[in-house]
This record gives structure tokens, sequence and C-alpha cells, in this order.
């Protein structure tokens, strides 16, 4: 992939004063990416952003230049080549580097970013760790059945949400893609689903529910193995079921019922069941249920993931390292361990002596331990806008955003590719062109040629 395919001037030069219209223009909010919004420019900005849900209204709509300079040093502005050759200099000084972040660019620069991580034998990672880390263990132990999201508005008449709120998180996911659209083989559209929610309080997402469980917090592990001893015909005993989930026996038994009678179901999860108590045992105990109840029917599972292209970094990582995040190249080859090489932990513990982050925000969301120690060693940080890591950074680049200024690939939650639409470019360079500059002077450091 070339720079010139994915940088900013394959978007269309404004004229002053002129309106234009990018049709079919892709949103990286979230992890719909839906990819069907047309938005009007008017003197690089975008007026009107017609089908966007108002995430991606807010999204797209108050996107504007700053005025920053692409790079800072030391908080002060510099010049680009200055701070390649300096975070260059700073990754291959370094013992222990981390690369962390990338959920937020395309695909073509996640892949330079992995690659950067292996040259200098350091550590690659992604938000998934902090998020869905627990499903990419559990899909790797348990194996996934899956499908993509054009299935599930076209078949899926049992429609599962557990640990998710997507009226929230992803506003066009019912209109879209799971509840609402009348597919090939569902003409009635909502008349033809039923819907169900798991969760552990009743969200705004549980208005549109058909059946509703509240779940006892922290229980999800244990409600899934009663269903799945359920979808075995292994009969279980009233009273310690209601205890330890908080939810009848006879309600557990109706709605494994109506899961052997759907022609197509689909269980969505999000955070509320991979970040409580159990992890991924629970993502694991979830795609184990899918699995057995493809003895009786079509099942699949879907995680709803949050960043435009979190899905991409998880896919990218593991077709270069065979693991999806948290992946360590210091003896040479690619070692997975959670807990141990994933960001929050190498911080905290005060393992890592050098840092690239890349669209994320770490010293605003990690523990207070790996703040401190992320603000005592150099850094390095790619974002599109000012942010307390790039304030804390040694080297700060400001990068145009994806989606909006550059193009490229993302992937959908489904693992979907979608490609980039840019509506206007960008004064700044794309993380993709930061990327590759970087990986080049780190090569040439260490007499690496190919």
């Amino acid at each position: 992939m070339t720079s010139s395919s994915i940088d900013a001037n394959a978007a269309t030069v404004s004229i002053p004063g002129e309106l234009k219209v990018i049709q079919d223009a892709t949103c990286t909010f979230c992890g719909c990416v839906c990819d069907d919004i047309d938005l009007t420019v008017k003197d690089d900005h975008i007026t009107e952003a017609k089908r966007a849900c108002v995430l991606g209204k807010a999204w797209f709509l108050n996107h504007h230049n700053d005025g920053r300079a692409s790079c800072h040093i030391g908080g002060k502005p510099a010049s680009l080549e200055e701070g390649y050759d300096l975070a260059a200099k700073i990754l291959t000084e370094g013992r222990y580097p981390i690369v962390y972040g990338l959920s937020d660019s395309p695909c073509e620069a996640q892949r330079v970013a992995v690659s950067i991580a292996d040259w200098i034998k350091g550590t690659i990672d992604t938000t998934t760790s902090v998020c869905h880390g627990p499903s990419g263990m559990a899909f790797q132990g348990v194996g996934e059945v899956t499908c993509s999201l054009g299935e599930v508005a076209n078949r899926g008449d049992m429609i599962i949400f557990w640990g998710a709120n997507p009226a929230e998180s992803h506003p066009r996911h019912f209109t879209r893609y799971s509840l609402m659209p009348k597919g090939m083989f569902l003409p009635n559209g909502r008349k033809d689903r039923t819907c169900v929610f798991v969760d552990v309080r009743k969200t705004k997402s549980a208005k549109a529910a058909d059946i509703f469980l509240q779940i006892k917090p922290r229980k999800d592990f244990e409600a899934l193995w009663s269903l799945r001893a359920l979808a075995k015909g292994i009969e279980l005993e009233p009273e310690l079921v209601l205890r330890e989930t908080g939810v009848e026996l006879s309600a557990w038994q109706d709605l494994m019922d109506r899961m052997k009678a759907a022609k197509f179901g689909v269980i969505f999860f999000g955070m509320g069941l991979t970040m409580t108590r159990g992890k991924h045992a629970n993502t694991e105990a979830l795609l184990a249920l899918t699995r057995d109840m493809n003895a009786y029917t079509r099942f699949a599972a879907k995680p709803n993931r949050g960043h435009g292209n979190v899905s991409g970094a998880d896919n990218v990582v593991s077709w270069r390292t065979g693991y999806p995040f948290g992946v360590n190249h210091s003896r040479g080859y690619p070692r997975f361990n959670p807990g141990e090489y994933t960001t929050s932990d190498t911080l905290a513990n005060g393992e890592a002596d050098a840092a690239m982050t890349i669209a994320c925000d770490p010293m605003a969301n990690f523990s207070q331990p790996a703040r401190e120690h992320l603000a005592s060693i150099p850094l390095i940080s790619l974002d599109t806008k000012e942010t307390p890591t790039t304030r804390a950074a040694t080297v700060a680049f400001t990068v145009a955003t994806y989606g909006i200024n550059t193009g490229g690939t993302v992937y959908r939650m489904d693992d979907v590719p979608i490609p980039l639409r840019p509506a206007f470019r960008s004064p700044h360079p794309s993380d993709f062109e930061v990327l590759t500059a970087i990986e080049e002077r780190v090569k040439k450091i260490l007499g690496i040629t190919e």
C-alpha cells in the first residue's frame, strides 16, 4: 500500500466558497463503521452529515483544524524531520520500548506500527487490552461462530444483547443492522424479530427488548452455564439457579426454548460481559453456548466493538504476530501474555522505558501508577488533537483524522473491511506518513536493509 493511496491528497481539492458532497463516506466514530454517510463540505469544514447518528454528527461537524503545529518537541513547535529523528532515536535506544493504541488509525498505518515494534524488539499492544481483550483470548481458546452484520439484517430473527447498550454506544445498530431492517428473509423487519437483553441494570437499550433479564452483578458466567446446561437438557435446581443468577429457572428455560425455535440467532455482547468478574471465562462460556446452539439451529456471536477500527487493529496484529494484542518481541519472536505484556501492566510495573502511543490517551484513563511511569519515560505521541498524553509527550505529532482527511481501510465490528472516502485534506501528515518516516529512520539506525 503506497502512501499516495491513503493520504489526504485522495480528497478533492476544495474551491473557496464552493459546496461539495462526498457520497457514501464512512463514519469511523464507532465499530458500526456506517458507510452510507453523505457529507456536505464548504471551505474545508463539514456542514452536514446526512444519515449519521448523533455521535457521528458530532464526529463530523465538530472536526476542525485548531492551528497546531504538526510536531512538538518538549512542548515547543519543531519540524517534522526533527520529530522523526528524535522518535527513532528514542525507540531504538529503549531496552523495553512499547507501542500502544492503533484503534483509531487505518489498517495501513497499523501495519507499519507492528513493523516498528518488530524492528526494535518491542511490545505492541492495542486498546483492545482494556476493553475486549478477554474476547480476543476467548476467540483463540474456544473459537468463534460468526457472521456478518449483513447476515444479521437479512436473517437474524432472534437477537440477544448481553452486557451491551447499543442505544447509547452504537445508535444505528438497531436501525441499520440488528432490529429494524427489513431483510431478505424478514420482510416485516422488527415484527419478525425477538429481542432479548441480559444485563445487570435497565439501560436505555432495554426499552427495545421483548424480554429483559436482569441478572445479579458479576454472575454472567453462572447465567451462561445455566443456559448451556439447559441446551443439553440437564436438569437444574430452581433455588440454586435463582440464588446464583438472580433470575428464575423458568425464565431461563423459556429463553432456551425460544433460542432453539429460532431460525437464525445472534448474540451481541459488550464490555458488561468482558470486563466484569470472569472476563475471558465469561466470553468463552458465551462462545461455547453459541457453538452448542448450532446443534439445534443457526446461531452466531459478535462483540459490540467500540472504536472505529479496533477490529482492524486486532486483525492486523494477529496477521503479523499470530496474537491480537499484548505481543512482545524482545526475544526476536512474538510472545503473548496478557497481564505481563499489556500496556497498562508494563507501565504500572515500571518496566517500559520508552513508549509510542498512537490515537489513544492513556494519560487520561490508565491507573495512577501507569500514568506516573508513562510521564517519567521518553514518550512519542500521535493524535489528531491535544490531549493529556500529547502534552506529556517528548515528541508529539498532530496527525490528520482518518476517514475525514485521509483514506485507507478500516474493519467493521464484524471483520468486514470498509474503504474510507476522505472529505478534504489536512495541513497535518497522516499517521501512516509519520509512522513510515519513523520506520525508515529506525531501520537506518539499526542497519536494516531490505
